[in-house]
């Protein structure tokens, strides 16, 4: 139950995620509700109001006049309901309530298990809810406030002053142990080129970044194959299909089939950073979460900070 609920009719809160998806079948998916009871909520507030809340297109709904008169007003209400529901629920100084963290698939084995049992220990009125994807996905999920924060990679310098760097690293080209391509250790961007390399598809980070490289630099960058997780990658390169690009930070543990080599000239910066919504209040329970997992997780972390 989010603190919304707790004080104010939560139907305003399905109107405001309509609202911003643009659409009832992306808002039903976001707050994980049936469909149905999401346009029932909606119905009943029309009633209630004696106006339409939303006119349909072709690609969804937009508020009407009356709804846009609305929207402001209720997520100012609706913040305001937050923030005393969490002053009630944190009388003492005692974090309360949920919070949602999303992990990179390569970081629970390392994380999960240590960063659960820590909240539980210290703030045991915290109820953790861990969830992994891809980078992609935890963006995807931050900006449509379904977790308070979430581990991502960022390629290059990190330039955003609301992510804390957890761990950073260089780029590694990965192959079978004791191909002569990995055999001095290190290996020039430049030398890449010819070499069928196993990356992944747009819009990826890493890909646009090698796209950009390449340009730069006059590169014709063999990409022989396509995968979109680094365990894909690295079974890819294992079988001889190609080198992947990875940053070695966690990814080559304890695989026999696999030896590397760092990418110079120039070194390629990956980071592992933690970033938050602006989607979902933030409250005593996920300020502290966050400060622990900046504590914690860098001590975990090969590179960490």
């Amino acid at each position: 139950m989010t603190a919304m609920q707790s004080i104010l009719d939560p139907k305003w809160l399905f109107f405001i995620k309509v609202a911003e998806q643009g659409s009832l079948t992306r808002a039903a998916d976001a707050l994980d509700v049936p469909q149905s009871m999401l346009s029932r909520h909606i119905n009943q507030l029309e009633i209630q109001c004696g106006n339409r809340l939303f006119r349909r297109t072709g690609r969804g709904v937009v508020l009407t006049e009356f709804g846009e008169q609305l929207f402001p007003r209720l997520q100012a209400l609706i913040a305001d309901a937050d923030s005393i529901t969490d002053a009630i629920r944190t009388t003492g100084g005692m974090p309360t309530g949920e919070v949602r963290v999303g992990m990179l698939p390569s970081t629970v084995p390392m994380l999960a298990s240590t960063l659960f049992a820590t909240v539980r220990e210290r703030f045991p009125r915290v109820k953790l809810h861990l969830s992994d994807g891809s980078s992609a996905q935890l963006e995807e999920q931050l900006r449509e406030g379904r977790v308070d924060m979430a581990l991502l990679l960022r390629e290059g310098p990190v330039s955003d002053a609301g992510e804390s760097v957890l761990a950073q690293t260089t780029l590694q080209l990965v192959g079978p142990r004791g191909d002569a391509v990995l055999r001095e250790g290190t290996i020039a961007l430049g030398d890449l080129q010819g070499l069928p390399l196993v990356v992944p598809s747009h819009p990826h980070p890493l890909r646009a970044r090698l796209d950009t490289l390449a340009e730069a630099r006059g590169l014709r960058l063999r990409f022989e194959v396509e995968a979109d997780s680094i365990r894909l990658q690295h079974e890819i390169a294992a079988a001889g299909g190609g080198y992947a690009i990875t940053s070695g930070l966690f990814e080559l543990r304890d695989d026999p089939r696999l030896g590397s080599a760092r990418i110079v000239k120039p070194e390629l910066l990956r980071s592992v950073v933690l970033s938050q919504t602006m989607r979902r209040p933030h409250t005593l329970a996920t300020r502290e979460v966050q400060r622990l997992i900046v504590q914690v997780v860098p001590t975990l972390l090969p590179g960490g900070q």
